[in-house]
C-alpha cells in the first residue's frame, strides 16, 4: 500500500480551516423561544439542579456527564515530540477529542494544564472530575504519569485511564493471545522480553503478568540493560516491582530462547542477530513509533517463522490504541462505572482477540482493497471494522458488572447492543472503503482545469496521498505560478502537465472527433478549436484513448456546458441512459438523489432507469439500495397527473424484474422515516429509503442546495453514471477537498 504523504502547508490547512481547530459544541435542545430559554436555563433549571443535590447519581439522567470524557495533558511528552508543553499539546488532544467521537459517539473535552507538578496536576484534575463521566489522561512522562494516575484513581469515584500505559497494554494483549493461539504456546509457559521501561512498557507487562504470565518469565530492559534483582542504577519502584531474578544483563543476553518480545523503546534497538537466536515461532511486537526496533521484513529474513506487529499502518498487525480507549470508556459510562480495573481491560483484550479469529465482514476487506484472515498477518482486528462497537463496549461492560465497578448494570445486553450498532456514522465506513478502493485502484487521473488553484491542490492531494498519478490538463508556466501562489511549488515536479501542445497524440485525437462529428454539422476547423483548445474535449479524448483511467472536470464552468462538451467524445446523454446521482451526507446517513444532471423531465420508463443506475452506485458505495420515488403525493393520494408518471415507474421495474427493493410513489417523509411507513403496511421497503428518485431535474436540484444550505449537509456529486468511462463532474462551488472526493469516485468507477 502507498504511504500517504502530506506537507507542512496541508496539515496547517487541515487545522485551520473551515474553522480553527478540530471540533465544536452544539447545542442538543431546542434554544429558540423564551420558553425554551426558561427551561434550558432560569428558572426552570432549579429543579434538576435541586434533584441532583439530592441524589448526585441523577447527574447522569439531567446532563452530559454520562457521555462526556476528559483528555487532560500537561504537555511533557507529547506523540515522540518531547516535553512541548500544555498549549503545544493542545492539537494532539483535540485529535484525541475527535477519534472519541469518530470510533464511539464518546463527546470529550480536551483540557491542557500548564504545570509540571504532580501535586498541582493532581488537585486540577480532582477539583474538575465531578463535570466528567471519565478522564482519558495524556502524553505525561514517566515517572510522574504513575504518580498523577495512581492518586486519581484513589482519589476520584470516575474512571482514570492513562492511555499511553493501558491503551497500548491492551491491544498488545490482544495481539499476544492470537500470537499465541497460532504458535501453540501458553502464555504462563512463555519467556517474555520486554524493552523500554517507560509507560507503556511497564503496564503492558503488569497487565500479562495478570493474565497468567510468571513473574520469572518475564525481562525488563531499559537503556542500561536487564533489570535484575539487585540492581541499584538508574532504578525507581516502578522497575523494582519487575525486576527478575536472571542472570542476563543485555538485551543480547535476555534474547536467547525467548518466545515472545515488546518493544516500546527505539528504532533499531533489536538486530537480526538477536532474532534468530529466539526460541521457534517466535512473536515480535515492535512498537516503537514511527519507527520499530526491528522491521517486519528483517525480522522475516532471519525467521520466516516469526509473528510481527508495530505501530504503524503500513505493515500488517497494527498496535493501533484507537482499537481501545473509545470502546472501554464506551463501555465504562454506559453502567456508569467507578474505575476501569484489570478485568475490563482483559474483557476488552479478549474481546478484540475474538473478533480477529473470526471471519472478516465483506466491507472490512473491501475498505482494506484485500481479503483479510486469521493468521500470521492479521492477529490484531483492523480499526474500521465495523464489530468493534458492538462487540467491545459490551464485554468491558460486563466485566465492570461482575467486579462491582458499575453504579447502574445494564439490564437487556442484546438490546444496548443494538443501541451501540445504531450509535455509529454509516457514511464514515463508506468513504473510508472508497478512498482505499481507489489506492489499490492507482489510477492515472486527469484533472481537467489545470488554470483553477482548487483543482490544482486536488490534483496534488490525489497524489501526495497515494491515490495514484495526477495528469492536469494547463500550460506548464501557468500551472507552476498558481503552486507557487497556493505554497505548493514543490509540487511542479510531481504533477504531470498536459496540453494539445505536449501530447504526440493530437493527430489521432482529431480523427476521432472527425468521425464522431462530422455529421453533426462540424468541420476540420470546429475539430480543432474542439481538440486543441477546449480542456474538456480534450481530456476527455485522452480518456477516450486510454491515456488516463478517470477524469474530473466542471469546476470552473456550468455543469450543462461541460456535459454538452464531454457529449462530443462520449454518449453521455440521456437517450444513451446515463444519470446524475448526488449523494447527501447528514447526521451519519447518506441519501442519494437522482437525477441532478442529465434528465430534465423524465418519464416512467427514464425514472426506471435512473431507479437502477442509482442503485448501481449505491451498490458501488458498499450500500444495500432502497429506492423511493417521491413525490406530493402517497399511493395514489392527491391525484394528480403530475404524480402520474411517479406512480407508473415502480411498475415499470417490476417489468424489469429488478433485484434491489423499490416503492412509491410517496412523498419524502414516508420514504425516509420508519414511523411514517408504519401507517402504511402494505409498502414494500424494509427500512427507511437511501435513493430518492425525483420527478425532475429541477427538483433534485433544488432539494440538493437546500438541505447543503440550510442544514449544512455534505454533497458529493453529481456523480455520473451509466456511461463506460470514468468521469466526474464536479459543481463550480467545490472546495479543493470536494474535488478530491470526485476524483477518488472516479478511480473506483463509481457509477
Amino acid at each position: 500500500m502507498a504511504k500517504i504523504k502530506f506537507t507542512r502547508e496541508e496539515a496547517l490547512a487541515f487545522h485551520l480551516e473551515p474553522t480553527p481547530g478540530k471540533w465544536e459544541v452544539q447545542a442538543t435542545v431546542p434554544m429558540t423561544t423564551q420558553r425554551d430559554l426558561s427551561l434550558a436555563y432560569s428558572p426552570g433549571v432549579a429543579i434538576p439542579c435541586e434533584d441532583i443535590a439530592a441524589n448526585p447519581e441523577l447527574a447522569y439522567d439531567y446532563t452530559n456527564k454520562g457521555n462526556l470524557v476528559a483528555v487532560i495533558s500537561n504537555g511533557t511528552a507529547v506523540l515522540g515530540l518531547g516535553n512541548l508543553g500544555a498549549l503545544g499539546s493542545k492539537p494532539v488532544m483535540e485529535g484525541k477529542s475527535v477519534l472519541f467521537k469518530r470510533f464511539a459517539d464518546v463527546n470529550s473535552i480536551d483540557i491542557e494544564l500548564d504545570t509540571e507538578d504532580p501535586e498541582e496536576f493532581i488537585k486540577a484534575v480532582r477539583l474538575m472530575a465531578p463535570t466528567f463521566g471519565g478522564i482519558n489522561l495524556e502524553d505525561i512522562k514517566a515517572p510522574e504519569c504513575f504518580i498523577i494516575e495512581q492518586r486519581l484513581k484513589e482519589e476520584c469515584d470516575i474512571p482514570v485511564f492513562h492511555d499511553d500505559q493501558h491503551g497500548t497494554a491492551v491491544i498488545c494483549a490482544a495481539g499476544l493471545i492470537n500470537a499465541l493461539h497460532l504458535s501453540g504456546k501458553k502464555i504462563e509457559d512463555v519467556k517474555i522480553v520486554l524493552n523500554g521501561a517507560g509507560a507503556a512498557g511497564i503496564a503492558c507487562l503488569e497487565l500479562i503478568k495478570s493474565m497468567g504470565a510468571k513473574h520469572d518469565n518475564c525481562i525488563m530492559c531499559d537503556t542500561k540493560g536487564v533489570i535484575y534483582q539487585g540492581r541499584t542504577e538508574g532504578m525507581n519502584q516502578w522497575k523494582s516491582a519487575h525486576a527478575a531474578v536472571t542472570d542476563a544483563r543485555t538485551l543480547e543476553d535476555a534474547m536467547k530462547d525467548a518466545d515472545v518480545f515488546l518493544g516500546v523503546s527505539a528504532k533499531g534497538a533489536v538486530t537480526q542477530d538477536m532474532v534468530r537466536s529466539m526460541a521457534e515461532n517466535p512473536v515480535i511486537f515492535a512498537m516503537a513509533n514511527p519507527d520499530p526496533e526491528i522491521t517486519p521484513e528483517e525480522a522475516h529474513e532471519v525467521r520466516p517463522d516469526a509473528i510481527v506487529a508495530t505501530g504503524r499502518s503500513d505493515y500488517p498487525n497494527q498496535v493501533n490504541n484507537v482499537l481501545g480507549f473509545p470502546y472501554l470508556f464506551r463501555g465504562a459510562l454506559d453502567i456508569h462505572a467507578r474505575a476501569i480495573n484489570d478485568e475490563m481491560k482483559i474483557a476488552c483484550a479478549e474481546a478484540l482477540a475474538a473478533i480477529a479469529r473470526e471471519d472478516v465482514p465483506d466491507e472490512v476487506g473491501l475498505a482494506y482493497g484485500k481479503q483479510l484472515a486469521f493468521g500470521r498477518d492479521y492477529i490484531i482486528p483492523t480499526p474500521f471494522d465495523p464489530r468493534l462497537i458492538h462487540r467491545i463496549p459490551p464485554a468491558v461492560a460486563q466485566a465492570g458488572m461482575d467486579t462491582g465497578a458499575a453504579r447502574r448494570p445494564i439490564i437487556d445486553m442484546e438490546a444496548y447492543e443494538e443501541t451501540l450498532r445504531g450509535r455509529m456514522d454509516s457514511t464514515a465506513p463508506i468513504l473510508r472503503s472508497i478512498n482505499n478502493r481507489a489506492r489499490q485502484a492507482q489510477a492515472r487521473m486527469i484533472f481537467a482545469e489545470g488554470d483553477d488553484p482548487r483543482v490544482l491542490r486536488a490534483a496534488v492531494m490525489y497524489q501526495r496521498n497515494g491515490l495514484g498519478k495526477a495528469l492536469v490538463v494547463g500550460r506548464e508556466d501557468d500551472v507552476r505560478k498558481k503552486l507557487e501562489e497556493a505554497g505548493l511549488g514543490d509540487a511542479v515536479r510531481e504533477l504531470e502537465v498536459v496540453n494539445a501542445g505536449n501530447t504526440p497524440h493530437l493527430e489521432t485525437y482529431k480523427d476521432f472527433l472527425y468521425k464522431r462529428l462530422q455529421r453533426r454539422g462540424r468541420d476540420l476547423k470546429d475539430i480543432h478549436r474542439l481538440a486543441a483548445r477546449d480542456r474538456h474535449v480534450f481530456a476527455s479524448l485522452m480518456l477516450a484513448h486510454g491515456h488516463a483511467e478517470g477524469l474530473v472536470t466542471g469546476a470552473t464552468r456550468k455543469s450543462a456546458h461541460v456535459l454538452e462538451r464531454i457529449n462530443t467524445v462520449f454518449d453521455a446523454d440521456a437517450q444513451h441512459g446515463a444519470v446524475g446521482v448526488t449523494a447527501l451526507l447528514l447526521k451519519g446517513r447518506i441519501v442519494l438523489i437522482s437525477d441532478t444532471l442529465v434528465h430534465e423531465w423524465p418519464e416512467s420508463h427514464d425514472l426506471a432507469t435512473i431507479a437502477e443506475r442509482a442503485a448501481g452506485v449505491a451498490r458501488h458505495l458498499g450500500m444495500e439500495p432502497r429506492v423511493a420515488f417521491v413525490s406530493f403525493s402517497t399511493f395514489g393520494y392527491p391525484v394528480s397527473e403530475r404524480a402520474q408518471k411517479m406512480h407508473m415507474a415502480p411498475q415499470v421495474l417490476d417489468e424489469r424484474g429488478v433485484d434491489f427493493e423499490y416503492e412509491g410513489e410517496m412523498t419524502v417523509d414516508v420514504a425516509l422515516n420508519a414511523k411514517a411507513q408504519e401507517a402504511y403496511p402494505f409498502q414494500r421497503l424494509t427500512g427507511p429509503a437511501n435513493i430518492l428518485v425525483v420527478p425532475a431535474r429541477h427538483s433534485a436540484s433544488i432539494s440538493v442546495k437546500l438541505m447543503q444550505e440550510m442544514a449544512g449537509a455534505t454533497v458529493i456529486g453529481p456523480i455520473l453514471a451509466g456511461i463506460d468511462q470514468s468521469i466526474q463532474i464536479c459543481s463550480t462551488n467545490m472546495t479543493a477537498n470536494d474535488i478530491l472526493n470526485m476524483a477518488v469516485l472516479a478511480a473506483c468507477k463509481v457509477g
